[in-house]
């Protein structure tokens, strides 16, 4: 396999069962109950991105995942695509707004990353998952532990059973 072949499109279905199980790990109660996470449509977005962003820090940390990786993030933007169209946004302004939302998803890998090397993830929460607005401190330890605990059981999974969608 030649290098530029690990960056060609495959099977946009392949990552599917992961990118479903992100997407329902997003969804559940408890980030919006004991996280106060906002559940809107940008806090749906902000959950998502989170735990997207536990994944493919898992897999940058990993040779095999490098594949795996890719095809998850064009898993996002096929979401993504698809739920701005569904909103109403055009064809005309649908690019923009993809363009965007990867630009945040790139943005909160930078800060997750280095939140998880230092000192921890708040600051980088109340910033991307909470945009600004803090809730009680005790809301944003509960996120940041759990993401914290679910990027660190994502270590004791091999990229093959991920790839099948497999979550701690």
């Amino acid at each position: 396999m030649g290098f530029f072949d690990r960056f060609r499109r495959r099977d946009p279905d392949v990552a599917l069962p992961l990118y479903d199980a992100i997407v329902a790990h997003a969804r559940q109660p408890h980030w919006y109950v004991e996280g106060q996470v906002p559940d809107t449509l940008d806090g749906r977005f902000d959950m998502i991105a989170a735990v997207l962003a536990m994944l493919l820090l898992r897999l940058e940390d990993d040779s095999d995942g490098t594949i795996l990786s890719v095809q998850l993030t064009e898993r996002f933007v096929d979401d993504m695509d698809a739920q701005v169209r569904q909103i109403g946004f055009g064809d005309m302004v649908v690019g923009k707004h993809i363009g965007r939302m990867v630009s945040m998803l790139g943005g909160r890998l930078g800060a997750y990353r280095e939140g998880l090397a230092n000192d921890g993830l708040d600051a980088a929460l109340i910033r991307n998952l909470y945009r600004g607005d803090a809730p009680n401190p005790a809301a944003v330890a509960y996120v940041a532990t759990t993401l914290t605990d679910l990027r660190r059981g994502l270590d004791a999974i091999p990229v093959a059973a991920l790839a099948e969608g497999a979550l701690p």
